[in-house]
């Protein structure tokens, strides 16, 4: 049987920019990740397919484009749609540094004197910020615990889709020119679709539910949505806290710049428009 020739261009592939430890550590990847025994994973610059890829609306919108790079440049993981939202945002920030570097140009608006401000930050700052939120803690009300987990990256990007088309409907049908009738039945039929999906947020970030006085452990995605949808709104009200409460721990934390205009101090927060992201010019 013929074997493929080995190419002699090989030895001058893309190698590995630079390593990183995941905010996780690997915990809460049910499966498509290869952790090595020192916890580092090696991150390869892009290709030019992966930047033609986030380039590429409807790859962008439908969250493949991005799993498809991150697979490309991470090859410890082969399921991106698996990775736990804590570790979404490290990943990128260490594809973009090894891609194009450490230092990133940003335009923003200064908030004391309006002036436009460009200037250069050190990505790595951003990279260093981001820590693994306390999904230990439990929330505790009338009789039963709730244990949280971050959601993975198919919940998140579902999650965002979805959100993103019903508000497009709703603000649609600001239009003057939808009748009454239309209006109101579209209008009931896509708020039932946002209430579905605040279930849905709150049954992904749920790992289990105790029952305090027997110790009975319910993990079942189907009756913890069936709860969520007949309990004490009391209960689901804390819980939307608590989950905000603890991804704040492990949010990216905003970068202080001084004005060049007014040399007043203001926060520039790292946002992940792709389009602008990974662009090199930046």
């Amino acid at each position: 049987m013929d074997q493929k020739p080995n190419n002699p261009l090989r030895a001058h592939f893309r190698q590995p920019a630079i390593f990183i430890e995941l905010p996780s550590q690997g915990k809460y990847w049910e499966a498509g990740l290869s952790l090595p025994a020192n916890g580092q994973i090696p991150i390869y610059p892009m290709t030019a397919r992966d930047e033609i890829l986030l380039r590429t609306p409807d790859a962008l919108l439908n969250g493949q484009g991005v799993i498809d790079v991150i697979q490309s440049c991470c090859p410890n993981i082969t399921d991106a749609w698996q990775m736990p939202a804590t570790d979404v945002d490290a990943i990128l920030i260490a594809i973009r540094i090894a891609s194009y570097g450490n230092m990133m140009s940003f335009d923003s608006v200064c908030p004391h004197c309006n002036s436009e401000q460009s200037f250069e930050t050190n990505l790595s700052n951003y990279l260093d910020s981001i820590s693994m939120p306390d999904y230990s803690q439990k929330l505790e009300y009338n009789h039963i615990r709730i244990k949280l987990k971050p959601q993975n990256y198919f919940s998140l990007n579902e999650t965002n889709k979805i959100n993103y088309e019903e508000q497009r409907v709703l603000n649609n049908l600001t239009d003057p020119a939808v009748e009454d009738e239309i209006r109101s039945a579209e209008y009931t039929k896509h708020l039932k679709k946002l209430v579905d999906l605040n279930a849905k947020i709150l049954v992904d970030n749920t790992e289990y539910i105790e029952i305090v006085d027997s110790g009975t452990i319910v993990n079942e995605p189907e009756f913890i949505k069936e709860f969520y949808f007949n309990c004490d709104s009391e209960i689901c009200k804390e819980l939307r806290k608590k989950i905000e409460e603890v991804n704040k721990q492990g949010a990216i934390q905003d970068q202080i710049a001084n004005c060049q205009s007014c040399t007043k101090e203001y926060n520039i927060p790292l946002t992940f428009d792709y389009t602008n992201f990974f662009d090199k010019s930046s």
